[in-house]
């Protein structure tokens, strides 16, 4: 689903259609950037394209800092973002300030539920770019705990070597491998990660800067594409056989 923002963008409520872009190229005039966000709404809806790049630049580090609360193999950082800014096209095209007090609360709200959507409608399909994910048996947010940080699915046989699809006792036996590669440090952020802290709350619980925690992450995140990727050619070589 490509995202354009351009003066044909559609704001007509939920059966408008959605052109929108992460790319801004246009600097915003300083006097609308300087407007409340339900103030800058009010201009999208009478024709304003100025103000949707503004609020769209505004919350486009909100969206980077939520896709990245996302472990998805077999897609590239830029597809979650690129979700995530439709969850937010939508969040400015939907708002309603009677009902919703603040505008971030529900664009957090919307953003999320693109993101797990296109997640859910990628594990239905096996040749999409967002296309599986593994379970560790957490929920993401507390608001959805039937979806897990890392999607189960019960392929057998990788059609795709960019598709890596991940049956329940596969996903055991990667928790356990990643269990041994992993520093004691690493444990603990990634626990409390799955518990879906934030750096602050992790760097005070384990007195240590806010970096050092996302360099671990960062560390666990590459052991677990690299036993994912051992785990992949294993299982190609084992199907060649």
């Amino acid at each position: 689903m490509g995202v354009r923002l351009n003066n044909k963008a559609q704001l007509n409520g939920a059966g408008g259609g959605i052109f929108v872009s992460i790319a801004i190229e246009e600097k915003p005039s300083f006097l609308c950037a300087n407007f409340e966000d339900g103030v800058l709404i009010e201009k999208v809806r009478q024709g304003n394209m100025e103000a949707l790049e503004v609020l769209m630049k505004k919350y486009q580090s909100f969206v980077k800092i939520k896709a990245n609360r996302y472990f998805l193999i077999g897609a590239d950082r830029e597809d979650i973002i690129q979700e995530g800014m439709i969850g937010l096209f939508k969040a400015i095209r939907d708002f309603n300030g009677e009902k919703q007090s603040y505008f971030k609360a529900f664009a957090e709200l919307c953003i999320t539920r693109q993101i797990i959507t296109a997640i859910k409608a990628a594990t239905r399909q096996k040749h999409t770019p967002l296309n599986s994910s593994i379970s560790l048996d957490m929920p993401i947010y507390k608001e959805n705990p039937d979806h897990t940080l890392m999607e189960v699915t019960t392929d057998t046989v990788i059609s795709d070597p960019v598709a890596i699809l991940i049956d329940k006792e596969s996903a055991d036996d990667l928790e356990l491998k990643l269990s041994e590669v992993l520093s004691p440090l690493e444990k603990k952020v990634l626990a409390y990660y799955l518990e879906d802290l934030t750096y602050i709350e992790m760097s005070d619980k384990l007195n240590t800067h806010a970096k050092s925690i996302d360099n671990a992450l960062q560390r666990v995140k590459r052991k677990l594409e690299s036993l994912l990727e051992l785990r992949n050619r294993h299982a190609i070589e084992g199907h060649i056989q």
